[in-house]
C-alpha cells in the first residue's frame, strides 16, 4: 500500500504558529484546501490531542495530527505544515515540534496501514531535519517519496529547484545527523 495523496495545495512551509493549535489548525486548513477534509476535521484533531495529550508528537520534530474516520473526512490525504518556529505540544522527550504531518482517512483499517507507510518514510533519521528547513513544496512531496517521478511531468519544476533542494536536504541531514542518530523514531510510532 502507498501513502495517501499529497498534493501540493496540502504543503504549507514556514507557517507561524503561536501555539501547537494554530499548528494544527494549519495542518487542517491543508487538508481542506487538498479536498480531503472540511473545516471541522482540524477542531477534531484538536479534541484529541486535548483528551490523550501530546502522543502524536511521535518523534523529535515531529506531530503526526489526525482523527478518527469521519464524515469531515472527504477522502484519504496528507498534509505537511513547516513552522517558521517551533512550538511545544508538551511531549516529554519530543518538544519542540516543527513539522506537522495531517493524516485524514476514510477508514479504521487504512489508518493502521497509512502510519505503517509513514513509519517507513520517518524511520530515515534524515527526513525529519530536512522537511524542517526544505522551502519547495514539490521537495517535501520528494522527501516522502511522492516528487521527482512526477517532476518530468511538470515543467514548473525545474531541475535547478531540485538541484537545490536536494542540497539543502543533504546540507540539513549532515547538520543534524548527531542528533537524529540518538532518536529511535521506530519506538515512538
Amino acid at each position: 500500500m502507498s501513502l495517501p495523496p499529497l498534493p501540493l495545495s496540502a504543503i504549507s512551509i514556514g507557517v507561524h504558529a503561536a501555539g501547537w493549535r494554530d499548528a494544527i489548525t494549519a495542518a487542517g486548513a491543508a487538508l481542506e484546501r487538498s479536498g480531503a477534509a472540511s473545516a471541522s476535521y482540524a477542531e477534531r484533531m484538536i479534541a484529541v490531542i486535548e483528551e490523550f495529550g501530546a502522543y502524536v508528537v511521535i518523534a523529535p520534530g515531529l506531530a503526526l495530527a489526525h482523527a478518527r474516520p469521519g464524515t469531515d473526512v472527504l477522502r484519504d490525504g496528507l498534509s505537511v505544515v513547516t513552522l517558521a518556529e517551533p512550538v511545544a505540544f508538551g511531549h516529554p522527550h519530543n518538544d519542540p515540534v516543527s513539522v506537522v504531518v495531517g493524516l485524514a482517512v476514510s477508514s479504521a483499517d487504512q489508518h493502521v496501514h497509512f502510519v505503517a507507510e509513514l513509519a517507513n518514510v520517518f524511520n530515515n533519521a534524515s527526513v525529519i531535519p530536512a522537511l524542517a528547513s526544505a522551502t519547495d513544496a514539490e521537495g517535501i512531496r520528494e522527501l516522502f517519496g511522492l516528487g521527482l517521478a512526477h517532476t518530468s511531468s511538470n515543467p514548473a519544476i525545474s531541475p535547478a529547484s531540485v538541484a537545490a533542494f536536494k542540497a539543502a536536504a543533504a546540507a540539513a541531514a549532515a547538520a543534524n545527523s548527531d542528533a537524529a542518530a540518538e532518536s529511535d523514531t521506530q519506538d515512538t510510532l
